[in-house]
C-alpha cells in the first residue's frame, strides 16, 4: 500500500509528502476533546455551532475572511464513532464543515476532512483540489486503514466531478459512494442504508439559495468596479467642460451610475430573476436584466433633456451592457445550473464581445467629452 502511494500513474503528480501521517490539531474552537484509537488521539468535535460560528458564516457571506475561513484536513470524530461507523468526505471550508457537523448532530461517524485550499465541495471538485488525488492522500496521511474495518466512503455527489471512484478504490483499497446532493437530506440517506432517492439526486437552486449568494457577489463585482468608477469620475473632472468639480458630476457620474447598474444588474437582478429570463447563456441574461435596468433608470431620471451627446449616452448603455454580462456570467461558478465545458464555451463566446463593449464605451465617452 504504502509503495503504491508514492508512484501513483494519476493525471496528477503526487505532491511531496503525501500519505505522511498526521492528526489534525486539538487547538481549534470546534474541538472538544479526543477520541483514543489505535493511530492516536483524534480530534472529537461538537454538532453544536456557537454565535462565534455563526457569525463567522455572515462575514464570509459578504466576503469578510473568506480566504481564512477554514479548518485543518484530517480526520475527525463525532459523537463516539467505531470501528464500523460512516466516513463521511467533506472539504475544509468551515461554512460547508459546519453545515455537515450540525446536520449530524446525535449521531457518530467519522468525518474526513480534504484540503480543499478553503473552498466548498462544488467549487474545488472543479478546480481540481477536491480531488482523487487529495482523498487518497488524506486516506493514507489519516491512517484510515486503521480505524475503521470496512472499506467504505460517503462523498458528496457535488465533488464526484473531481473524484474517480474506480481510482480511490485501486489505489487506498476504499470504495466511494456517493451521497446525497443536500445535507439535510445526509440522515435520512444515511438510515436507507446508504440509498438515494430520486429526489436525493436532484440539485434545486431556489430563489432562498440564490439570495444568500447575492452579498459575495456584489462584493466581488464592487472589488473590481470601483477602479473602473474611480477612473471615469477622474477622466472626466480632468476632461470635462468647467471646473474639476463640476466636470467630474455632470459627466463623471452618469457613466458611474452606468456601472453601478451594470453591477446590480449582473449580481442582485439576474441572480435572484435567473430562472424567468430567456434565454440559456448567463451572459445574455445579464445582457437583458442590464438593458431593462438602464431603460427603467433612464426614463424615470428623464436624462433625454438634460442635454447630454448621443455619443455620451451611447458609452453609458455599452458600459452597462458589458459590466451587467461580465458579471452574470460570473454567477455561473456558484450555480449548479451549468457544467464546466458549458461555462467554457459560454466565456469564449461572450467574452469577445464584452471587451468590445467596454472599449467602444470608454472610446464614446472620451470622444464625446474631446467634441464636448
Amino acid at each position: 500500500m504504502n509503495t503504491s502511494m508514492t508512484i501513483l500513474p494519476m493525471a496528477k503528480a503526487v505532491p511531496e509528502g503525501a500519505g505522511v501521517f498526521h492528526l489534525p490539531s486539538v487547538d481549534q474552537p470546534f474541538v472538544l476533546d479526543t477520541l483514543i484509537t489505535s493511530i492516536g488521539d483524534v480530534p472529537k468535535i461538537s454538532s453544536d455551532l456557537t454565535p462565534l460560528d455563526r457569525r463567522g458564516h455572515y462575514l464570509v457571506r459578504w466576503n469578510i475572511g473568506r480566504n481564512t475561513f477554514t479548518v485543518e484536513p484530517g480526520l475527525y470524530a463525532l459523537g463516539e464513532p467505531t470501528e464500523d461507523s460512516h466516513v463521511l468526505v467533506t472539504a475544509n471550508y468551515k461554512l460547508t464543515f459546519d453545515l455537515l457537523r450540525e446536520i449530524m448532530a446525535g449521531r457518530s461517524c467519522w468525518i474526513l476532512v480534504l484540503d480543499t485550499r478553503g473552498i466548498n465541495v462544488w467549487c474545488a471538485a472543479g478546480k481540481g483540489t477536491f480531488g482523487t488525488e487529495e482523498l487518497v492522500d488524506r486516506i493514507q496521511a489519516s491512517r484510515l486503514h486503521d480505524v475503521v474495518h470496512h472499506r467504505k466512503l460517503i462523498v458528496p455527489q457535488l465533488g464526484a466531478t473531481g473524484v474517480s471512484a474506480f481510482e480511490v478504490k485501486k489505489y487506498s483499497g476504499f470504495s466511494v459512494k456517493y451521497g446525497p446532493v443536500m445535507f439535510q437530506d445526509l440522515p435520512a440517506y444515511l438510515d436507507n442504508g446508504c440509498t438515494a432517492s430520486p429526489e436525493m439526486r436532484i440539485k434545486q437552486f431556489p430563489f432562498k439559495e440564490r439570495l444568500v449568494l447575492i452579498p459575495v457577489e456584489i462584493m466581488q463585482a464592487l472589488r473590481q468596479g470601483l477602479p473602473i468608477i474611480l477612473f471615469f469620475l477622474l477622466l472626466a473632472g480632468f476632461a470635462g467642460d468647467g471646473s474639476f468639480p463640476q466636470a467630474l458630476i455632470s459627466h463623471g457620474l452618469p457613466p458611474s451610475l452606468a456601472l453601478l447598474i451594470g453591477i446590480g444588474a449582473g449580481t442582485i437582478v439576474t441572480p435572484l430573476m435567473l430562472p424567468w429570463i430567456p434565454g440559456r447563456p448567463f451572459s445574455l441574461k445579464g445582457g437583458l436584466c442590464g438593458l431593462l435596468l438602464f431603460v427603467l433608470v433612464y426614463t424615470l431620471s428623464n436624462v433625454s433633456s438634460m442635454g447630454y451627446s448621443i455619443l455620451e449616452q451611447g458609452s453609458w448603455i455599452l458600459l452597462t451592457l458589458a459590466v451587467s454580462s461580465w458579471f452574470a456570467m460570473a454567477f455561473t461558478g456558484a450555480s449548479t445550473f451549468t457544467s464546466l465545458n458549458g461555462v467554457r464555451k459560454e466565456m469564449l463566446r461572450a467574452m469577445p464581445l464584452q471587451f468590445l463593449f467596454i472599449i467602444s464605451g470608454i472610446a464614446l465617452f472620451i470622444t464625446s467629452l474631446w467634441m464636448g
